[in-house]
Parts: structure tokens; sequence; C-alpha cells
């Protein structure tokens, strides 16, 4: 019967000793060292046991429970304390630990093993021969002599102390040495002894097989080093050691980048022929061409975003007046960068790895090669960083010429400290300037995408795709067809230029493209961007704009900087308003340029009162430019029966324009100097005549207004002589040599025709824009703001609109909406309600119950 005993605790660090196995130990630490003088002093028995940690002062809670009674053998003392031999001899348990005289000891108990339940059981048996089997194959794969494997494995018969023998030298951790101690059950232990057997086997062999791979590999690149020598030997000979040298340096170059694997693949074999094609034929020049354009690409070269959105508004407002929604769509996009950012840092901080993506390893062999795999889950935090947060909008920026959206996209990458490049399409008509031509042609290069990315020598610019509204087809294809690859973010991360003819990544390029109309864009690439609509100025804006920017930039670069010339208020304007008609400002820079050029030469010339402080007003702007170049429409100057204002709007603004109407009794066919006859339309009793180069859409306008006013003659207070015989009614919009479309104008036509069919004058200062359908229904219409814009310059005071456009007056600037008064209307009936007026009615009176929105 198993009985208590008291011993004194020997703790083991990184080890596990199991009964019937000599271990030899080393002690030196003082509780340990005063132990092994306990024991030695009695029947030289102690607890050997293992610990949890490594700590250097053993405390009762980091040993573990079961260990082993050893009997001290052989001892050596040192100077830095003793070396032992110990002799487990049975498992044992710790009742309790304690301390006393400096070292630890144990009441411990015996632990008896779990025999099978049957002694000659026959899956026992077989589990048992097959640990040995095993055990001696794991002996032999480690390179001990086949005898010595056999003579120890033989030496022990009982199985309960063969697992032990065999669980205490193979290679395992101290805590799956200490639950085979802990396993009582003779049977389970063998089970799981042969488990790890088994999986030490499997690692050997797999070394095996690396080892042999990596035999056979070196020995594969040393045959390759030789057979490089000796070619380079043959072509010194030959006088073609250059060639060799600048293969040499080509792979050395190319072998830096990290390449994804088919560039890698397509490089080797572009290599391999240049190294064995003459180097003065051409198709050696090819090769090398497409080589040095796949080293020059920024395969894996980013520049680090600039985050900080106070820095990026003041950037952005520092080069740009106003823009307002563009400003806010950068400023958004950075806001997302930035959250997304610091959800890959907390996530970093949580797990404590980046998350992982597929890059080639690098290469560290004597001879530069490309070859390799691409599985390498990457760690480094930038290249990390710039894969989660990848993807990136499109933008389109839409607007007239001059607003600013070619210089504002060089502001956004400023202020996102990025590369900018710009790529001009417009013209562009063959599909091979986005995607490049194939090597196959005389003289192929990559297309405009690859240039461009080369040039910025990152692969995160700012890519600004200029005029992309003005690419062209023809039989060589289509461009904006090529585009829809390089601007779709679900697959330009492999765009695959037909030169290069291996994906290059575009996932983290942040693509603008602008353009001057939206409908010449075809539908699916205008699906794949976000519009952003640039509207033009008003002469406020234009004003500032030339005050904070154009004025001071051409100061400096006329060299007046430093002479204290200034522009009053009054002369800004007179340039916007005299000598300026457009969207943009760059009419307006020039002409601040010709003011500038012309004070120069004054200051040049030394005239007296010129030399410095010289303020620019009104009357100078007036000497210096000459008569006024810009006589924009205005207002009539009073009330007149058969002429009304309407509204248009072109790529350069909007403006006001006259519709004028005139009813007479029919005559023969007019005719013009040329012999052409003026468009005449048939209606029954009334005809109709449209002059001043009116498009189709517009002349369909005109004739439901004319069916509109004559069906409705009764209720519109039109007299019935005004319709009686051969009348007919003539429409004409002056500046005839301009032509004229859209169906905007249908109000205005219809309320002059009304106008002059009932003797009742059109208000002056009320302008109008909105389609007409035959039931008299208003319908809406685009470009409201700049045809606002544009009758307030004139001096219009009232607007009229279809009730469907209200809400596009919220983007009309608030200084301009202030000074109207807009008068939404969904009939005619309510348009000619605020449109004409009686011959006595002052020119400010509209009638009270027509509703008003006060700007």
């Amino acid at each position: 019967m198993a009985t208590r005993q008291t011993l004194p605790v020997l703790p083991l660090r990184g080890t596990v000793i199991f009964p019937g196995l000599t271990a030899p130990i080393a002690a030196g630490r003082p509780g340990t060292l005063r132990a092994i003088e306990s024991a030695l002093k009695g029947d030289r028995l102690v607890f050997a046991v293992a610990q949890r940690d490594n700590t250097d002062e053993p405390a009762p809670e980091i040993l573990y429970s079961m260990g082993v009674i050893a009997r001290i053998g052989q001892i050596q003392r040192g100077l830095g304390g003793v070396q032992l031999l110990l002799q487990g001899e049975q498992r044992a348990t710790s009742l309790q630990y304690t301390t006393g005289d400096g070292f630890l000891s144990a009441v411990v108990m015996p632990t008896e093993e779990m025999a099978p339940l049957a002694e000659n059981d026959a899956a026992f048996e077989a589990l048992h021969k097959e640990c040995r089997e095993r055990a001696a194959e794991l002996g032999e794969k480690r390179g001990l002599p086949e005898e010595v494997v056999h003579q120890v494995l033989d030496s022990v018969e009982e199985p309960g102390r063969f697992a032990d023998l065999v669980a205490g030298y193979i290679e395992l951790t101290v805590p799956e040495k200490q639950s085979l101690l802990e396993t009582l059950s003779v049977e389970e232990r063998l089970r799981r002894v042969l488990v790890h057997v088994q999986r030490q086997i499997g690692m050997l062999e797999a070394q095996e097989e690396i080892k042999s791979q990596v035999q056979e590999e070196l020995g594969e690149r040393q045959r390759e080093m030789f057979l490089r020598e000796q070619m380079k030997a043959i072509q010194k000979e030959l006088g073609d050691d250059d060639q060799s040298r600048e293969v040499d340096e080509l792979r050395e170059k190319l072998s830096k980048l990290e390449l994804p694997k088919e560039a890698r693949v397509e490089v080797e074999r572009e290599l391999g022929r240049l190294e064995r094609t003459s180097r003065e034929s051409m198709e050696a020049q090819v090769i090398r061409t497409y080589l040095e354009w796949i080293a020059e690409l920024p395969w894996n070269n980013r520049s680090d975003d600039q985050l900080d959105l106070n820095r990026a508004a003041e950037v952005l407002d520092e080069d740009h007046y106003g823009l307002q929604d563009v400003k806010d769509r950068v400023l958004e996009y950075l806001a997302v960068r930035q959250l997304r950012a610091r959800q890959l840092a907390e996530e970093v901080t949580k797990t404590g790895e980046f998350p992982a993506f597929k890059v080639k390893p690098p290469k560290e062999d004597a001879t530069p090669s490309l070859a390799g795999d691409d599985d390498r889950p990457i760690t480094d935090a930038r290249e990390a960083k710039a894969r989660a947060m990848a993807k990136g909008p499109i933008l389109l920026f839409v607007g007239p010429p001059g607003v600013g959206k070619t210089s504002i996209a060089k502001s956004i990458a400023r202020s996102l400290g990025r590369e900018y490049v710009r790529v001009s399409l417009g013209g562009a008509r063959d599909e091979a300037d986005i995607r490049g031509h194939r090597r196959t042609y005389v003289g192929a290069m990559p297309g405009r995408v690859i240039q461009g990315m080369k040039q910025a020598g990152t692969k995160n610019p700012v890519f600004l795709l200029d005029e992309v509204d003005k690419l062209g087809v023809s039989f060589q294809g289509d461009p904006s067809a090529a585009l829809l690859e390089v601007l779709d973010p679900a697959q330009n991360d492999s765009f695959t230029d037909h030169y290069l003819g291996v994906p290059f990544d575009l996932s983290e390029v942040l693509f603008i493209a602008t353009a001057n109309f939206m409908q010449n864009i075809p539908g699916p690439l205008l699906d794949r961007m976000e519009m952003v609509e640039f509207s033009g100025y008003t002469e406020r804006e234009k004003a500032e704009i030339a005050k904070k920017y154009l004025i001071p930039r051409q100061l400096e670069e006329n060299g007046l900087g430093d002479k204290g010339v200034t522009f009053t208020d009054e002369a800004v304007a007179s340039v916007v308003a005299n000598y300026t008609r457009e969207s943009g400002v760059r009419q307006l820079e020039r002409q601040v340029g010709a003011v500038c050029r012309k004070v120069a030469r004054r200051v040049a010339s030394g005239e007296d009162g010129i030399l410095s402080d010289l303020k620019i007003d009104a009357a100078e702007v007036r000497e210096l430019l000459g008569r006024p170049k810009v006589h924009p429409e205005r207002a009539a100057e009073q009330n007149e029966v058969g002429i009304a204002t309407g509204m248009y709007y072109t790529p350069v603004g909007g403006d006001i324009m006259f519709v004028e109407a005139s009813i007479r009794r029919r005559e023969a066919p007019l005719s013009t100097e040329d012999g052409e006859t003026p468009s005449r339309q048939q209606a029954g009793p009334m005809s109709l005549i449209l002059t001043g180069q009116l498009g189709d859409v517009m002349k369909e306008s005109a004739r439901a207004a004319l069916t509109y006013a004559t069906n409705n003659a009764g209720r519109l207070g039109i007299p019935a002589h005004r319709l009686e015989g051969a009348m007919e009614a003539h429409i004409h919009v002056p500046a005839g040599a301009i032509p004229k479309d859209g169906p905007s104008a249908g109000i205005a036509i219809a309320t002059a025709l009304v106008s002059e069919m009932s003797g009742r004058p059109v208000r002056r200062d009320v302008a109008m824009t909105g389609e007409i359908t035959l039931r008299g229904r208003v319908l809406p219409i685009g470009g409201l703001k700049e045809k606002v814009l544009g009758a307030h310059r004139a001096g219009i005071r009232h607007i009229v609109l279809p009730l469907e456009n209200e809400a596009d007056i919220e983007d009309v600037p608030e200084e301009v909406r202030k000074q109207l008064r807009f008068h939404p209307v969904s009939m005619l009936s309510d348009v000619l309600a605020i449109a004409l007026a009686d011959g006595s009615e002052a020119e400010d009176g509209v009638e009270e119950e027509v509703p008003a929105i006060a700007g």
C-alpha cells in the first residue's frame, strides 16, 4: 500500500523526468542546492517536478502537482553549482508544498498506473507493437545506428515503462511531456506517445523532402551559373561583352521590383530571349525597350496620403474661391480614408498583425532571378495600410470652360500629398491611345494611362483625364470603350495594356475626369463616374477671384509685384461686366493681364506719376482697354406688346433673349435676299412664320404655343377679329446669325403671341423659361442657375420658372436670390397672369393673387 512521505523538492525548468529514465541535471539556485544537500543527508530521494514557467524563484503555485520520486546518482560539484544524475523511480502526486530551511519540501503520495483490463488484449498488443516499430523508425530517421536503437528499446519490456522511455527521448514541449506524465492509463499513454512519434516522423520526412528540393535547386542554379560564365567568356571573345553586361544590369534592376506573378514570368521569358539575340538586331532593341518600360513603372512605389482634413481644406481654399461642392467631396473622401486608417490601426492593435495580402518573397540569390512564389503575406505597415484603403472614387467634373476643373485637380493632389498627372484626351480617336499598341507593330509604345503612371513615379497619383467628352470614334476603335476598364474600380486592379501584356494595378489611383458637355459621354462610361457639376461664376465671384488670385498673379508676371499697383473695386467690376463674357475666368485673366502690360509699359517708359503706387480705377480701365467689347442684352426700357423676355444657357453662361411676335393678314410668300423662303407653317385660317435660325425643337414649341393661343382665344381675352380671315403669325428671335434650339423658350413664345393677339403689353422686368404643352402645362427645363444669373445681369427682377424646378432655386447664389422674386408656375395661365400687364398698370405691379417666392 502506498504511503505518504516528505521529500525535498527539485524544481525542473524546461524538462520533465519520467520513471525509469536517468537524466543529467544542472543545479545552481540556492534553494535547489539546499534541497539536494538535504537529500544527500538522507536516502538521496527528491521529488522532481516541472515548473509551469522559467521563474528563478519557484513558488508552490508555479509547480505542477504530479512529478517523479527520483534518486540522486552521481554528483559533481563546481564553482557555479552541481551536476548530478537523477534516476526516476515512480510517479507521485504532491499533497502539500511547504517551505523550510531555505528550500521547498513536499508531502507526496506515490501514484500507480492503470493497467489494461485484459492481459492478452489483441488491440493493446497491436498498439504496443506499432509504438515500438514507429519509435525504432524515428530513431533511425534521426541518424542513430540501428543496433543501438533496438538495444535501447528492447531493454524495456513492460508497456508503461516503454511509453515513458519513448516520451523522455522525443522532442516535446514541457506541457506535452507533463500531460504524458499525468496520463495514468498505460493504453492511453501508448496511444498519445504513438501520435507524437508519427508527427515527428512526418516532420522529418518533410524536412528531408525540402532539403532534397533545395539541393536539387542549388544544383540547377550552380549549373546555370556555370553555363552563364561560359556564355560570358564566349561573348567576350566574340565582342558581345557589352550586351551581357547590359542584360545583367537589367536583370538586377528588375529583380528588385515586386512584380506580380504574370509579370515575372513574362520578364524572365523576355530576358532569356534578349540573351540569345544579337545585340545589333531589331528584335533585341524591341525587347530592351520593353524591359526598360517594365523596370521604370511604379509597381510598388506609393506616396503617403496626408489625411489632415484641416490642412486639406486650407490648401483647397488657398488655391480656389468658391466651388464648395467639389471641396466638400474631396474632404469627404479624405475623411473616409482617415476612418479606414483608424480601423486598420485598431485591428493591428487588437490582433498584432496586418491583414494578409499576397506578394512575392524577397530574393537573396547570388544570381539575380525573378522566378519564385507569390504567396508571401505582407507584413509591411505601409503596404498593408495602402491595400486596406485602396479603393477610391472616380470623379467627373462637368462644367463650362474656365471654371477651374483642371486646376482644382492639381490642388486636390497637393492637398493629398500625391503626385499629379494630366492626360488630355481631346481629339483621341484610337483605342491604342488608351491601351497602347501591341509589340508586333513597329514603333509600338504603351497607352497614355501607362505613360502617365511612369511619369508619376508612384502607383497612387491623382490622374486627370482632361476633356473626356471630346473623345472621337474611328475605324481604329472607340477610346471611350477602352476607358471602361480603366475607370471601373472592380476591374482596374488588373488593367492590361496591349504593349505590356501583363496586368498593372490602377486601383490606388484617384482618377478625375473633366468634361464640358455631359451628354457627349457614352452612358456606360458615365455610369462608372461620380459626377460633380461646376456652374458658372457670378459677377461677384469673378470679382473676388480677380482680386484674390488673378490680379496678384498678373502683377507678378508683368514685373509689377513691387510697384504698388492696385485695382479699385469699380475697376474690377468694369473689366468683368464690359470686357468679358464667359462662365469662367480665362478671358477675365487675359484682360487683367492686358491692363498690367499696358501699365508696365508706362512704368518702364518712366512716365511721371506712374513710377509707384498707381491706383487703377474704372476710368483708367476704359482708357487702357478701349471701348467695351461686350454688349450683353439688357432688359427692355418699357413694356411692349408682342415682345417677351426668355432665357437661354450656353457653355459660356446664361443670358436673356427677346421673342418677338406679330400678327398680320396673309400675303404672298416672303423671300429673302438669297432667294430662300422663311419657315411658314399652315395652321388652318392662321399660318406661322418662324425666323431667327430656330431649330426643330424650337419650331415645335412655337407651333404648340400658336395652337394653345387660338384654341383658348376667348379665355385669354383675344378679340375674335384677330383670328378671322387669312391671318399669319410671325415669330422672330433676334441675333439671326446664331442658331437656336431647345424647348425652354415655349412659354416665352406663347406669352409673346398672346400679348400680340390680345394687345396687352408684356412686363419688361419679367423673364421666363419653361416648356409648353398643347394643354398649357409648363414642363421643367435645365440650366436654371445659369439662366437666372444671366437674367440678373440684364436687370431682370422677376423670374417665371416651372414649378418642378422650384428646388433648383437653391443652387442660385444667395446674393442673387435676395435681389430677385421667383414665380414657380405649372400652367401657362399663371405665366400670363404674371407677365401680361394692362396698359395703365405700373411697371412693378404684380397681381397679389399670383404666388411668388422672395429670394
